[in-house]
Protein backbone atom coordinates (compact mmCIF):
# COMPACT_ATOMS: atom_id res chain seq x y z
CA UNK A 1 0.00 0.00 0.00
CA UNK A 2 1.03 3.63 0.24
CA UNK A 3 4.59 4.12 1.50
CA UNK A 4 4.55 7.35 3.47
CA UNK A 5 7.55 9.10 4.93
CA UNK A 6 7.31 10.22 8.56
CA UNK A 7 6.99 13.92 7.68
CA UNK A 8 4.23 13.15 5.21
CA UNK A 9 2.47 10.96 7.76
CA UNK A 10 2.44 13.78 10.31
CA UNK A 11 0.95 16.19 7.78
CA UNK A 12 -1.68 13.68 6.70
CA UNK A 13 -2.59 12.86 10.31
CA UNK A 14 -2.88 16.56 11.08
CA UNK A 15 -5.04 17.18 7.99
CA UNK A 16 -7.36 14.24 8.69
CA UNK A 17 -7.80 15.02 12.40
CA UNK A 18 -8.54 18.67 11.52
CA UNK A 19 -11.92 17.40 10.43
CA UNK A 20 -12.96 17.55 14.10
CA UNK A 21 -12.68 21.37 14.49
CA UNK A 22 -13.84 21.98 10.92
CA UNK A 23 -17.13 20.22 11.72
CA UNK A 24 -17.91 23.16 13.99
CA UNK A 25 -17.74 25.58 11.05
CA UNK A 26 -20.02 23.55 8.82
CA UNK A 27 -19.98 20.77 6.22
CA UNK A 28 -17.81 22.32 3.47
CA UNK A 29 -14.28 21.72 4.80
CA UNK A 30 -15.02 18.30 6.35
CA UNK A 31 -16.53 17.15 3.07
CA UNK A 32 -13.53 18.58 1.20
CA UNK A 33 -11.16 16.62 3.44
CA UNK A 34 -13.20 13.45 2.88
CA UNK A 35 -13.26 13.95 -0.89
CA UNK A 36 -9.52 14.62 -1.18
CA UNK A 37 -8.73 11.68 1.12
CA UNK A 38 -10.94 9.43 -0.99
CA UNK A 39 -9.22 10.41 -4.24
CA UNK A 40 -5.78 10.03 -2.66
CA UNK A 41 -6.52 6.61 -1.19
CA UNK A 42 -8.25 5.27 -4.30
CA UNK A 43 -5.42 6.45 -6.54
CA UNK A 44 -2.75 4.64 -4.56
CA UNK A 45 -4.94 1.57 -4.07
CA UNK A 46 -5.53 1.21 -7.80
CA UNK A 47 -1.92 2.10 -8.66
CA UNK A 48 -0.51 -0.56 -6.37
CA UNK A 49 -3.37 -3.02 -6.98
CA UNK A 50 -3.72 -3.67 -3.28
CA UNK A 51 -7.39 -3.82 -2.29
CA UNK A 52 -6.89 -5.29 1.17
CA UNK A 53 -8.87 -2.59 2.98
CA UNK A 54 -11.89 -3.03 0.70
CA UNK A 55 -12.12 -6.84 0.77
CA UNK A 56 -14.12 -7.45 3.94
CA UNK A 57 -17.82 -8.00 4.57
CA UNK A 58 -18.77 -4.62 6.09
CA UNK A 59 -17.11 -2.58 3.33
CA UNK A 60 -18.43 -4.83 0.55
CA UNK A 61 -21.96 -4.57 1.96
CA UNK A 62 -21.59 -0.79 2.15
CA UNK A 63 -20.53 -0.57 -1.50
CA UNK A 64 -23.52 -2.74 -2.45
CA UNK A 65 -25.73 -0.21 -0.66
CA UNK A 66 -24.07 2.58 -2.67
CA UNK A 67 -24.88 0.74 -5.91
CA UNK A 68 -28.47 0.30 -4.74
CA UNK A 69 -28.72 4.03 -3.93
CA UNK A 70 -27.41 4.95 -7.40
CA UNK A 71 -29.88 2.53 -8.99
CA UNK A 72 -32.71 4.18 -7.04
CA UNK A 73 -31.53 7.57 -8.33
CA UNK A 74 -31.58 6.31 -11.92
CA UNK A 75 -35.24 5.43 -11.42
CA UNK A 76 -36.10 8.70 -9.63
CA UNK A 77 -38.40 11.40 -10.93
CA UNK A 78 -35.53 13.91 -10.86
CA UNK A 79 -32.37 11.92 -11.60
CA UNK A 80 -29.88 14.79 -11.33
CA UNK A 81 -31.25 15.98 -8.00
CA UNK A 82 -31.20 12.45 -6.62
CA UNK A 83 -27.63 11.90 -7.82
CA UNK A 84 -26.50 14.77 -5.59
CA UNK A 85 -26.97 12.42 -2.64
CA UNK A 86 -26.15 9.01 -4.07
CA UNK A 87 -23.50 9.32 -6.79
CA UNK A 88 -20.51 10.01 -4.55
CA UNK A 89 -21.84 8.55 -1.32
CA UNK A 90 -19.22 5.79 -1.58
CA UNK A 91 -16.57 8.33 -0.55
CA UNK A 92 -17.57 8.04 3.09
CA UNK A 93 -16.85 4.32 3.13
CA UNK A 94 -13.48 4.89 1.47
CA UNK A 95 -12.71 7.56 4.06
CA UNK A 96 -13.42 5.11 6.90
CA UNK A 97 -11.05 2.62 5.25
CA UNK A 98 -8.44 5.38 4.95
CA UNK A 99 -8.63 6.03 8.70
CA UNK A 100 -8.19 2.29 9.24
CA UNK A 101 -5.14 2.33 6.97
CA UNK A 102 -3.60 5.34 8.72
CA UNK A 103 -3.95 3.69 12.13
CA UNK A 104 -2.27 0.58 10.78
CA UNK A 105 0.64 2.59 9.42
CA UNK A 106 1.09 4.99 12.32
CA UNK A 107 -0.97 4.83 15.49
CA UNK A 108 -0.05 8.41 16.26
CA UNK A 109 -3.18 9.44 14.35
CA UNK A 110 -5.08 8.23 17.42
CA UNK A 111 -3.28 10.90 19.44
CA UNK A 112 -4.03 13.53 16.80
CA UNK A 113 -7.74 12.72 16.93
CA UNK A 114 -7.71 12.51 20.73
CA UNK A 115 -6.25 15.98 21.22
CA UNK A 116 -8.41 17.44 18.43
CA UNK A 117 -11.48 16.19 20.32
CA UNK A 118 -10.16 17.44 23.68
CA UNK A 119 -9.41 20.86 22.18
CA UNK A 120 -12.81 21.22 20.52
CA UNK A 121 -14.80 19.90 23.48
CA UNK A 122 -12.90 22.20 25.84
CA UNK A 123 -13.46 25.20 23.55
CA UNK A 124 -17.18 24.48 23.30
CA UNK A 125 -17.44 24.05 27.08
CA UNK A 126 -15.69 27.36 27.78
CA UNK A 127 -17.63 29.25 25.12
CA UNK A 128 -20.93 27.50 25.84
CA UNK A 129 -20.92 28.33 29.53
CA UNK A 130 -19.78 31.86 28.75
CA UNK A 131 -22.76 32.21 26.42
CA UNK A 132 -25.14 30.82 29.04
CA UNK A 133 -24.08 33.30 31.72
CA UNK A 134 -23.58 36.32 29.44
CA UNK A 135 -26.33 35.90 26.84
CA UNK A 136 -23.88 35.72 23.95
CA UNK A 137 -20.70 33.80 23.18
CA UNK A 138 -17.20 35.24 22.73
CA UNK A 139 -17.78 36.09 19.05
CA UNK A 140 -21.23 37.60 19.57
CA UNK A 141 -23.65 34.76 18.85
CA UNK A 142 -26.67 35.37 21.09
CA UNK A 143 -28.71 32.79 22.95
CA UNK A 144 -32.30 32.01 22.04
CA UNK A 145 -34.14 31.77 25.33
CA UNK A 146 -32.05 29.54 27.58
CA UNK A 147 -30.66 27.36 24.79
CA UNK A 148 -26.89 27.32 24.23
CA UNK A 149 -25.43 26.93 20.73
CA UNK A 150 -21.88 28.33 21.17
CA UNK A 151 -19.94 28.62 17.89
CA UNK A 152 -22.76 26.93 15.95
CA UNK A 153 -24.78 30.15 16.08
CA UNK A 154 -28.36 29.76 14.90
CA UNK A 155 -27.83 26.09 14.01
CA UNK A 156 -28.99 23.92 16.89
CA UNK A 157 -26.46 21.13 16.42
CA UNK A 158 -23.92 21.71 19.19
CA UNK A 159 -25.56 19.01 21.29
CA UNK A 160 -25.58 16.65 18.33
CA UNK A 161 -21.88 17.30 17.72
CA UNK A 162 -20.95 16.62 21.34
CA UNK A 163 -23.21 13.61 21.90
CA UNK A 164 -22.22 11.85 18.66
CA UNK A 165 -18.47 12.38 19.10
CA UNK A 166 -18.37 11.78 22.86
CA UNK A 167 -18.10 7.94 22.55
CA UNK A 168 -15.13 8.35 20.18
CA UNK A 169 -13.41 10.64 22.67
CA UNK A 170 -13.99 8.11 25.46
CA UNK A 171 -12.68 5.29 23.25
CA UNK A 172 -9.44 7.13 22.51
CA UNK A 173 -9.13 8.13 26.16
CA UNK A 174 -9.23 4.46 27.16
CA UNK A 175 -6.28 3.39 25.01
CA UNK A 176 -4.06 6.41 25.58
CA UNK A 177 -1.37 6.43 28.22
CA UNK A 178 -2.56 8.91 30.82
CA UNK A 179 -1.11 10.88 33.69
CA UNK A 180 -3.12 11.46 36.85
CA UNK A 181 -3.85 15.14 36.16
CA UNK A 182 -5.13 14.18 32.69
CA UNK A 183 -7.62 11.72 34.19
CA UNK A 184 -8.91 14.43 36.53
CA UNK A 185 -9.21 16.88 33.65
CA UNK A 186 -11.11 14.42 31.46
CA UNK A 187 -13.45 13.56 34.32
CA UNK A 188 -14.21 17.25 34.87
CA UNK A 189 -14.63 17.74 31.11
CA UNK A 190 -17.09 14.83 30.90
CA UNK A 191 -19.27 16.39 33.59
CA UNK A 192 -19.27 19.79 31.92
CA UNK A 193 -20.01 18.28 28.49
CA UNK A 194 -22.93 16.24 29.85
CA UNK A 195 -24.48 19.36 31.36
CA UNK A 196 -23.74 21.44 28.26
CA UNK A 197 -25.60 18.96 26.04
CA UNK A 198 -28.60 19.42 28.30
CA UNK A 199 -28.18 23.21 28.16
CA UNK A 200 -28.29 23.06 24.36
CA UNK A 201 -31.97 22.17 24.58
CA UNK A 202 -31.49 19.44 21.96
CA UNK A 203 -33.69 16.66 23.22
CA UNK A 204 -32.42 14.04 20.78
CA UNK A 205 -28.81 14.85 21.65
CA UNK A 206 -29.55 14.51 25.36
CA UNK A 207 -31.23 11.17 24.71
CA UNK A 208 -28.20 10.00 22.70
CA UNK A 209 -25.92 11.02 25.56
CA UNK A 210 -27.92 8.90 27.99
CA UNK A 211 -28.18 6.00 25.53
CA UNK A 212 -24.45 5.83 24.78
CA UNK A 213 -23.52 6.35 28.45
CA UNK A 214 -25.71 3.50 29.67
CA UNK A 215 -24.43 1.31 26.84
CA UNK A 216 -20.83 2.04 27.83
CA UNK A 217 -21.28 1.71 31.61
CA UNK A 218 -22.95 -1.69 31.28
CA UNK A 219 -20.43 -3.18 28.84
CA UNK A 220 -16.98 -1.84 29.76
CA UNK A 221 -14.66 -3.01 32.53
CA UNK A 222 -12.00 -0.36 33.12
CA UNK A 223 -13.13 3.17 33.95
CA UNK A 224 -16.68 1.91 34.45
CA UNK A 225 -16.94 3.56 37.87
CA UNK A 226 -15.16 6.63 36.48
CA UNK A 227 -17.87 7.17 33.86
CA UNK A 228 -20.66 6.27 36.28
CA UNK A 229 -19.49 8.81 38.85
CA UNK A 230 -19.03 11.60 36.30
CA UNK A 231 -22.46 10.90 34.84
CA UNK A 232 -24.18 10.88 38.24
CA UNK A 233 -22.52 14.18 39.16
CA UNK A 234 -23.65 15.62 35.81
CA UNK A 235 -27.23 14.47 36.47
CA UNK A 236 -27.17 16.18 39.88
CA UNK A 237 -25.97 19.39 38.22
CA UNK A 238 -28.69 19.04 35.58
CA UNK A 239 -31.30 18.63 38.33
CA UNK A 240 -30.12 21.83 40.01
CA UNK A 241 -30.10 23.62 36.65
CA UNK A 242 -33.63 22.40 35.91
CA UNK A 243 -34.93 23.74 39.21
CA UNK A 244 -33.53 27.17 38.37
CA UNK A 245 -34.54 27.21 34.69
CA UNK A 246 -38.19 26.42 34.14
CA UNK A 247 -37.96 27.35 30.44
CA UNK A 248 -35.27 24.75 29.77
CA UNK A 249 -37.10 22.16 31.88
CA UNK A 250 -40.34 22.79 29.97
CA UNK A 251 -38.56 22.28 26.64
CA UNK A 252 -36.72 19.12 27.63
CA UNK A 253 -39.50 17.35 29.53
CA UNK A 254 -42.89 19.09 29.56
CA UNK A 255 -42.95 19.96 25.84
CA UNK A 256 -41.68 16.49 24.98
CA UNK A 257 -44.58 14.91 26.85
CA UNK A 258 -47.02 17.28 25.12
CA UNK A 259 -45.56 16.58 21.68
CA UNK A 260 -45.91 12.85 22.26
CA UNK A 261 -49.53 13.33 23.35
CA UNK A 262 -48.85 12.09 26.86
CA UNK A 263 -50.23 15.27 28.46
CA UNK A 264 -52.54 18.12 27.52
CA UNK A 265 -52.22 21.82 28.18
CA UNK A 266 -54.92 23.60 30.18
CA UNK A 267 -56.84 24.78 27.09
CA UNK A 268 -56.98 21.28 25.65
CA UNK A 269 -58.20 19.90 28.96
CA UNK A 270 -61.05 22.43 29.13
CA UNK A 271 -62.16 22.00 25.51
CA UNK A 272 -61.57 18.27 25.14
CA UNK A 273 -61.80 16.90 28.63
CA UNK A 274 -63.45 13.66 27.47
CA UNK A 275 -61.34 13.15 24.36
CA UNK A 276 -58.48 10.69 24.29
CA UNK A 277 -55.06 12.11 23.66
CA UNK A 278 -53.46 10.87 20.43
CA UNK A 279 -50.11 9.43 21.43
CA UNK A 280 -47.26 9.80 18.94
CA UNK A 281 -43.64 8.69 19.13
CA UNK A 282 -41.91 11.91 18.10
CA UNK A 283 -44.65 14.56 18.14
CA UNK A 284 -47.21 15.83 15.59
CA UNK A 285 -44.66 17.32 13.16
CA UNK A 286 -42.49 14.22 12.96
CA UNK A 287 -45.55 11.98 13.00
CA UNK A 288 -46.91 13.77 9.92
CA UNK A 289 -43.57 13.43 8.13
CA UNK A 290 -43.33 9.73 8.98
CA UNK A 291 -46.84 9.03 7.73
CA UNK A 292 -46.07 10.87 4.50
CA UNK A 293 -42.86 8.88 4.03
CA UNK A 294 -44.75 5.66 4.72
CA UNK A 295 -47.24 6.49 1.96
CA UNK A 296 -44.30 7.00 -0.41
CA UNK A 297 -42.88 3.64 0.64
CA UNK A 298 -46.17 1.85 -0.03
CA UNK A 299 -46.19 3.29 -3.54
CA UNK A 300 -42.66 2.00 -4.34
CA UNK A 301 -41.74 -0.54 -1.66
CA UNK A 302 -38.78 -2.26 -3.35
CA UNK A 303 -36.42 0.54 -4.46
CA UNK A 304 -38.25 3.65 -3.29
CA UNK A 305 -38.42 7.00 -5.05
CA UNK A 306 -34.69 7.80 -5.00
CA UNK A 307 -32.41 9.66 -2.55
CA UNK A 308 -33.36 13.31 -1.99
CA UNK A 309 -36.83 12.75 -3.44
CA UNK A 310 -38.78 13.12 -0.21
CA UNK A 311 -38.48 16.92 -0.39
CA UNK A 312 -40.04 16.84 -3.86
CA UNK A 313 -42.77 14.25 -3.46
CA UNK A 314 -43.96 15.24 0.01
CA UNK A 315 -45.82 18.10 -1.71
CA UNK A 316 -47.88 15.57 -3.64
CA UNK A 317 -51.39 15.19 -2.21
CA UNK A 318 -51.11 11.48 -2.96
CA UNK A 319 -48.61 11.10 -0.14
CA UNK A 320 -49.01 14.14 2.14
CA UNK A 321 -50.53 13.58 5.58
CA UNK A 322 -51.38 16.60 7.72
CA UNK A 323 -50.16 20.17 7.61
CA UNK A 324 -46.59 19.30 8.60
CA UNK A 325 -46.08 16.73 5.85
CA UNK A 326 -43.31 18.41 3.87
CA UNK A 327 -39.69 19.12 4.76
CA UNK A 328 -36.36 18.23 3.19
CA UNK A 329 -36.41 14.79 4.86
CA UNK A 330 -38.67 12.86 7.26
CA UNK A 331 -36.28 13.20 10.25
CA UNK A 332 -35.76 9.48 10.77
CA UNK A 333 -33.07 7.47 8.97
CA UNK A 334 -35.10 4.27 8.69
CA UNK A 335 -38.24 5.98 7.44
CA UNK A 336 -36.19 8.08 4.99
CA UNK A 337 -34.52 5.00 3.51
CA UNK A 338 -37.86 3.21 3.21
CA UNK A 339 -39.29 6.14 1.24
CA UNK A 340 -36.20 6.89 -0.85
CA UNK A 341 -34.46 3.52 -1.29
CA UNK A 342 -37.24 1.08 -0.43
CA UNK A 343 -36.93 -2.09 1.59
CA UNK A 344 -33.68 -2.97 -0.21
CA UNK A 345 -31.86 0.15 1.02
CA UNK A 346 -33.56 -0.02 4.41
CA UNK A 347 -32.12 -3.49 5.03
CA UNK A 348 -28.58 -2.10 4.95
CA UNK A 349 -29.24 0.15 7.94
CA UNK A 350 -31.36 -2.44 9.74
CA UNK A 351 -28.68 -5.13 9.36
CA UNK A 352 -26.09 -2.69 10.71
CA UNK A 353 -28.27 -2.17 13.79
CA UNK A 354 -28.69 -5.94 14.19
CA UNK A 355 -24.91 -6.40 14.06
CA UNK A 356 -24.28 -3.80 16.78
CA UNK A 357 -27.01 -5.27 19.00
CA UNK A 358 -25.68 -8.80 18.41
CA UNK A 359 -22.10 -8.02 19.43
CA UNK A 360 -23.39 -5.98 22.39
CA UNK A 361 -25.41 -9.01 23.54
CA UNK A 362 -22.36 -11.24 23.08
CA UNK A 363 -20.39 -8.82 25.24
CA UNK A 364 -23.11 -8.85 27.89
CA UNK A 365 -23.23 -12.65 27.80
CA UNK A 366 -19.46 -12.89 28.28
CA UNK A 367 -19.75 -10.56 31.30
CA UNK A 368 -22.55 -12.59 32.90
CA UNK A 369 -20.71 -15.89 32.36
CA UNK A 370 -17.42 -14.34 33.50
CA UNK A 371 -15.70 -15.40 30.28
CA UNK A 372 -13.10 -13.55 28.23
CA UNK A 373 -14.82 -10.43 27.03
CA UNK A 374 -16.14 -10.55 23.48
CA UNK A 375 -15.15 -6.91 22.91
CA UNK A 376 -12.49 -4.62 24.31
CA UNK A 377 -13.61 -1.51 26.18
CA UNK A 378 -12.26 0.49 23.25
CA UNK A 379 -14.54 -1.37 20.84
CA UNK A 380 -17.54 -0.96 23.15
CA UNK A 381 -17.14 2.83 23.08
CA UNK A 382 -16.80 2.83 19.29
CA UNK A 383 -19.98 0.77 19.03
CA UNK A 384 -21.68 3.28 21.33
CA UNK A 385 -20.77 5.92 18.75
CA UNK A 386 -22.51 3.80 16.12
CA UNK A 387 -25.60 2.97 18.19
CA UNK A 388 -26.54 6.67 18.44
CA UNK A 389 -26.59 6.76 14.62
CA UNK A 390 -28.39 3.44 14.19
CA UNK A 391 -30.98 3.86 16.95
CA UNK A 392 -34.37 3.72 15.18
CA UNK A 393 -36.66 5.34 17.76
CA UNK A 394 -35.52 8.94 17.65
CA UNK A 395 -35.64 11.91 15.28
CA UNK A 396 -32.60 12.28 13.02
CA UNK A 397 -31.18 14.58 10.40
CA UNK A 398 -30.83 13.73 6.73
CA UNK A 399 -29.16 10.34 6.20
CA UNK A 400 -27.30 11.70 3.16
CA UNK A 401 -26.32 15.03 4.76
CA UNK A 402 -22.59 15.76 4.30
CA UNK A 403 -22.06 16.98 7.87
CA UNK A 404 -23.87 13.98 9.31
CA UNK A 405 -22.15 11.30 7.24
CA UNK A 406 -18.71 12.60 8.23
CA UNK A 407 -19.57 12.29 11.92
CA UNK A 408 -20.98 8.79 11.73
CA UNK A 409 -18.12 7.55 9.53
CA UNK A 410 -15.43 8.34 12.13
CA UNK A 411 -16.05 5.57 14.70
CA UNK A 412 -16.50 3.10 11.84
CA UNK A 413 -12.92 3.56 10.63
CA UNK A 414 -11.50 3.07 14.11
CA UNK A 415 -13.72 0.04 14.73
CA UNK A 416 -12.83 -1.66 11.43
CA UNK A 417 -9.15 -1.30 12.29
CA UNK A 418 -9.70 -2.83 15.73
CA UNK A 419 -11.51 -5.85 14.26
CA UNK A 420 -9.62 -6.60 11.07
CA UNK A 421 -6.08 -5.56 12.05
CA UNK A 422 -3.92 -6.29 15.06
CA UNK A 423 -5.66 -5.40 18.30
CA UNK A 424 -5.09 -1.85 19.51
CA UNK A 425 -3.22 -1.92 22.79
Amino acid sequence: MVNLKHSNTVLINLAISSIIPFLIWGPFFPDLIVSISTLFFLYHTIKEKNFYYFINKPVIIFFIFCIIAITCSLLAENILLSFESSLFYFRIGVFSCFIWYLIDKDKSIIIFFYYALILCFSALVIDGYYQYFNGENIIGFKMTGTRVSSFFGDEWIMGSYLSRLFPLLFALFLIKQKKRFEIYYIGFLFILVDVLIYMSGERTAFFFLNLSTIFIIILIKEYQKFRLVTFVIALICISVLSINSSELTDRMFVDTAKDMGLTKNSTEKENNSKDEVEVTIFGPVYDSLIRTAYNMFKDKPILGHGPKMFRVLCKNEKYAVGKYSCQTHPHNFYVQLLAETGIVGFLFLFCSLCYVLYVALMQFKSILLKQNRYLSDYQVCLLAGMIVTLWPFSPNGNFFNNWMIVIYSLPVGFYLQSVYSKKTK
